[in-house]
């Protein structure tokens, strides 16, 4: 029923990584595009920051050799040119060779070890070019393949690096020592070690390492590492706190609430882990089109040099071989295996820095698919938290009023009667309340200061036999009804308070091209309909068991539509797995939504959803613009190659050139902005 989600979780071809690999981070254990985040067995796996530090060591310990190379490259070409006496026979060819060899023993090595698995790769069709050159008496245009293949191998790995970086210190900056507060004072111990309901000690400036209640009264906090916003947000006391917060105000103490390998952030990067084994169905496309398109390139370059022999009468072997090795240069598919994967992994990394973790970079490539969003309401486009919008009664003190039902609710744990309480604060606390008896599905009996109240909804009412005014089932928002002492008192209006940017969410998916947007909730459906209204949704439906969410987006997809859908709750989980794209709110959301969900909002912001359309649809725009710039190139110059019209240095651009600028046009959507 769920798209490469549910169909791959236990089917090891998926979640393989790309076959072609940079030999030197084939060998080290660093990062490498095709690699990204797998290891050996092709799960997913993050590497920790020895293994980055160890890459990033192994990567600048290859600078000197390619530099070295390069040096003789050039200084061999400007003999060449000046045509030096001493410069010839042997000592020319060593001094290439050194050049070479420098920077091209990798490639070779590689090429030989990988002839029994994938015999058509990138290293062999280089070192048979680089090698045949050599062969010609071109050694200058064989090093300078080999020397610039391996600078753009250095681009690539450069251009990793930065990815993981930014991505590392984004999800995992936690401090590994914590302040835990003991009877004996302040000790400093290790983190993970601390256990869930023992207190920590937070200090200004300090980053938060474990999830935690607030114990002291408020402080601020940069929420920026797991929210992508930099506005600070002020927690008060009860509240929680999450681990990879700053903490900007005061010294705080904190509840543990959730073991170090159990945070919220440890669940990020969990994601992100899982993020880079799920391919995009254009990177899964490439994969196949390289092991069928380099094996027909290669013997057609074998064909160029021999066919020729029957149909051309001035045949030279070596002229037609220098064009098949132009030929074999051109073929590598470096500039598509290379971008498209970094190109997704910097579509993963920008949807990060914006509070969105995506769980694979095909859900990436859907967002650009989606035609319709459907949402639920309560903590999705609105705040989730019920006020007292209205208190209306016919007693002549409405002080009394409120506070003597707030007296009666502190007795319930409803959301409702929280919200109640809320709005009288610690006045309730003046009565005396007994006899409490709670109705299920109706409401609150019992005696506040020796009067029998009830509180709850209109059938508490009819139950009893109260009268009460008929037009109080006219009103939108939900109402509690009062009576005191048999006789119908007034009534309190509840309502949740729509999301502040939830009318700029649905303007800007409007303008990404989402052509229907509708609301699902259980919340009674005149409540549900004002909401639609206000929003202007294309539709609404109010009242709905979680059965009834998914009978409602079956129809939907039924209908041929690509559905995103975003909520927040348990209930959702199911609707959520259901959709073509499942997106939860990760703040407020429950675990089980969290969990089944494609795509988590970290922000709780609506707007995000239109972000993620965005980086989805930025991402898919830069992987194309690769495709066809290096398809392009490399057409051009193979027509121009087999004809004669093409030299080995052209052949250098179309390859190592066309991957560069591919390997900077995929890097382009880690600095951009967006809304």
């Amino acid at each position: 029923m769920k798209k490469e989600r549910n169909k791959s979780k236990n089917i090891e071809e998926d979640f393989k990584p790309l076959e072609i690999t940079s030999p030197r981070t084939a060998e080290a254990s660093g990062p490498n595009v095709g690699t990204e985040c797998c290891s050996a067995d092709g799960k997913a796996k993050f590497a920790g920051a020895d293994e980055h530090d160890h890459a990033e060591e192994e990567a600048k310990s290859s600078y000197v050799p390619t530099a070295i190379s390069l040096v003789l490259l050039l200084g061999g070409i400007l003999l060449d040119y000046l045509d030096t006496p001493w410069f010839t026979g042997s000592v020319r060819f060593l001094s290439y060779a050194i050049a070479y060899v420098l920077v091209g023993w990798r490639v070779v090595w590689h090429a030989i070890k990988s002839l029994r698995s994938s015999f058509f790769n990138e290293f062999f069709l280089m070192s048979m070019a680089t090698l045949g050159a050599f062969y010609i008496g071109e050694y200058a245009e064989g090093v300078a393949v080999m020397l610039f293949y391996v600078i753009g191998e250095h681009f690539q790995e450069a251009a990793v690096l930065r990815s993981r970086r930014s991505i590392k210190a984004l999800i995992d900056n936690r401090p590994d020592e914590v302040g835990l507060v003991t009877d004996n004072g302040i000790v400093t111990v290790k983190a993970k070690e601390v256990q869930v309901g023992e207190v920590v000690q937070v200090k200004a400036g300090e980053r938060v390492a474990l999830d935690g209640e607030l114990l002291s009264e408020r402080s601020s906090f940069n929420t920026a590492a797991l929210t992508g916003e930099s506005k600070p947000d002020t927690k008060k006391k009860g509240e929680t706190v999450l681990a990879g917060m700053i903490n900007l105000d005061r010294v705080i103490e904190l509840r543990v609430t959730s073991a170090y390998e159990n945070s919220a952030l440890s669940k990020i990067l969990k994601l992100v882990e899982e993020a880079g084994s799920r391919k995009a169905k254009t990177q899964q496309f490439i994969t196949r089109f390289a092991k069928v398109y380099t094996p027909i390139v290669f013997f057609l370059a074998v064909g160029l040099v021999f066919i020729p022999y029957f149909f051309v009468e001035a045949y030279d072997f070596n002229q037609w071989l220098y064009r098949a090795l132009i030929f074999l240069v051109i073929s590598c598919p470096c500039a598509l295996v290379i971008s498209i994967p970094l190109g997704y992994f910097g579509g993963i990394g920008a949807a990060s820095r914006n509070g969105l973790l995506f769980k694979g970079s095909n859900f990436l490539d859907l967002m650009t698919q989606v035609d319709t969003v459907v949402m639920d309401k309560t903590g999705t486009l609105t705040e989730g938290v019920f006020q007292v919008r209205q208190v209306e009664t016919f007693l002549d003190d409405k002080g009394w009023f409120l506070s003597a039902v707030a007296a009666l609710e502190s007795k319930s744990t409803h959301p409702i009667a929280q919200a109640i309480v809320a709005e009288a604060g610690d006045t309730y606390r003046q009565h005396t309340v007994g006899q409490v008896e709670e109705i299920s599905g109706h409401g609150l009996k019992g005696k506040v200061d020796g009067k029998e109240l009830l509180v709850g909804n209109t059938r508490l009412l009819e139950r009893f036999g109260v009268l009460y005014d008929p037009s109080l089932k006219e009103i939108v928002e939900t109402i509690v009804v009062v009576a005191v002492g048999g006789t119908y008192a007034g009534y309190i209006t509840i309502a949740d308070k729509v999301k502040e940017d939830a009318p700029l969410a649905v303007s800007r998916m409007r303008e990404l091209g989402v052509k229907k947007l509708v609301m699902l909730s259980g919340d009674k459906d005149s409540i549900v309909q004002k909401v639609a209204g206000e929003l202007k949704l294309d539709e609404a439906h109010g009242g709905l068991l979680p059965q009834d969410k998914v009978s409602q987006v079956e129809k939907l997809k039924a209908e041929g539509r690509t559905v995103a859908f975003v909520g927040d709750g348990i209930n959702d989980a199911p609707v959520i797995t259901l959709a073509d794209v499942g997106m939860a709110m990760g703040g407020l959301g429950s675990d089980a939504a969290i969990e089944t969900a494609d795509v988590v909002i970290q922000t709780d912001h609506p707007s995000k959803i239109a972000t993620a359309i965005n980086i989805g649809k930025k991402t898919k725009q830069i992987v194309w613009q690769n495709i066809s710039l290096a398809f392009g190139v490399k057409a051009i110059v193979l027509i121009l190659g087999a004809g004669g019209l093409a030299t080995m240095w052209e052949a250098v651009f179309a390859d190592v050139g066309v991957a560069f600028l591919a390997i900077l046009n995929a890097v382009r959507i880690q600095r951009m902005k967006f809304k």
